[in-house]
């Protein structure tokens, strides 16, 4: 009878423990996670040497370069890609009596304040001071042809201030170059240089003035 009655209190005690495990909220497993509406993707996993080359990229793209006389041989300072920008009406006055060819090739702009006999820039540069002087903007052609027309346009700081307009006459290929002597004397801010063939933008090319660097002479 007492092993009967040990029994029962024993199923009694085990039916209230299943019943309250019954009755007790369960468990939340889902991961809390915050959203943040606003935030960038990740698209890299920054290490010392990706942070210095991003700091490398944030730099201001006029960066003084002195170049050595084959300088030819360096990589060369241009903008790429093109930036299209519209010919003015008043440099564009010829009509062209020869078409552009697949091989017509304007090279590489290349500044400086004093160039060689065969037009190639004497320590080429890209950041020059204020003052008045003249720079030469110096580069290779070839598959041009005499009838074509050329035009140059020069800007500061986006603004036209100077250029011209021929009809081309000096043969198929070599060395030329423009320059640019402002009456007001070279103003600190950026300057570019665009030269076009038969109505086409082909290459182009920007200094900075600024103050406390030494000009390339």
């Amino acid at each position: 009878m007492q092993s009967y009655f040990v029994a029962t209190i024993g199923l009694i005690i085990a039916t209230l423990a299943t019943t309250a495990y019954a009755w007790h909220a369960p468990e939340n497993t889902t991961p809390r996670v915050a959203i943040l509406r606003h935030a960038k993707p990740v698209t890299a996993v920054f290490s010392p040497s990706t942070e210095a080359e991003v700091a490398a990229d944030a730099s201001p793209a006029a960066v003084e370069i002195f170049l050595s006389p084959a300088f030819q041989e360096i990589a060369p300072i241009t903008s790429d890609p093109l930036q299209r920008s519209e010919l003015p009406e008043n440099y564009n006055q010829f009509d062209p009596t020869v078409e552009l060819k697949d091989s017509t090739v304007l090279g590489d702009i290349f500044f400086s304040t004093d160039i060689t006999s065969n037009y190639e820039a004497i320590n080429a540069g890209r950041r020059f001071t204020e003052g008045f002087y003249t720079i030469y903007a110096t580069f290779t052609y070839d598959g041009m042809g005499d009838g074509m027309v050329w035009s140059w346009v020069w800007r500061h700081n986006g603004q036209v201030i100077d250029g011209g307009n021929q009809v081309w006459n000096y043969g198929p290929d070599g060395p030329g170059y423009v320059y640019i002597r402002p009456e007001t004397g070279f103003l600190l801010g950026e300057y570019a240089l665009d030269v076009w063939v038969n109505g086409e933008l082909f290459t182009q090319s920007s200094f900075t003035i600024t103050e406390g660097v030494s000009a390339a002479n």
